[in-house]
């Protein structure tokens, strides 16, 4: 009831993970006061308590879609290849590894979407962006620790690892490289 009281006062966008996604399921009556744009992060069994069990991945998506417009909410759908799917836009997510499925990684995923919406990013924007930093973050605490040796604390420990790959510069080639590569343009 305590989830039911705030949603009626909160007109803000949420990021909702785990136990407040038990509670929609449980209550989903809840689910018409979502304010627009909020992001949902189910796993594919609280997604399933969501939307209801799918056949294959063509009706699960298609049932995702109907969800996301119905409540105009954003699905992360968490699993190897993250989907975001916000009403008939589906994203698929490159980056990520199998050490990632660990405790408490959903978690640190929440952290970054609530953190990335609150610094006035988009819906669309905070969910794509944040999921692949996410995955990054995985990947480099991977290609230092070894994926089978990640903790939720080192995907939140390469997180600003993340964001320097992301924006970092190509370094410049010598200049003797250059006059090179114009001949080859050149001929």
């Amino acid at each position: 009831d305590a989830l039911e009281e705030f949603l009626k006062k909160n007109k803000s966008p949420l990021v909702i993970d785990a136990d407040g996604l038990n509670i929609l399921s449980k209550k989903k009556s809840l689910l018409k006061l979502l304010p627009s744009q909020s992001i949902l992060t189910p796993h594919p069994k609280e997604l399933s308590r969501l939307i209801g069990e799918w056949k294959d991945d063509f009706e699960k998506i298609a049932k995702t879609k109907a969800f996301s417009k119905k409540y105009d909410a954003l699905v992360v759908i968490k699993g190897a290849n993250t989907l975001t799917i916000y009403k008939d836009r589906i994203f698929v997510n490159s980056s990520g590894n199998p050490g990632m499925a660990t405790a408490g990684s959903g978690d640190v995923l929440t952290g970054m979407l609530t953190g990335l919406r609150s610094q006035g990013y988009d819906a669309i924007s905070t969910a794509v962006f944040g999921v692949y930093l996410h995955g990054r973050a995985g990947d480099i605490a991977a290609s230092e620790l070894g994926y089978e040796a990640i903790l939720a604390s080192d995907i939140n420990n390469y997180i600003g690892d993340a964001i320097i790959d992301l924006f970092k510069q190509p370094e410049p080639q010598p200049q003797e490289e250059q006059n090179k590569e114009e001949e080859k343009k050149e001929q």
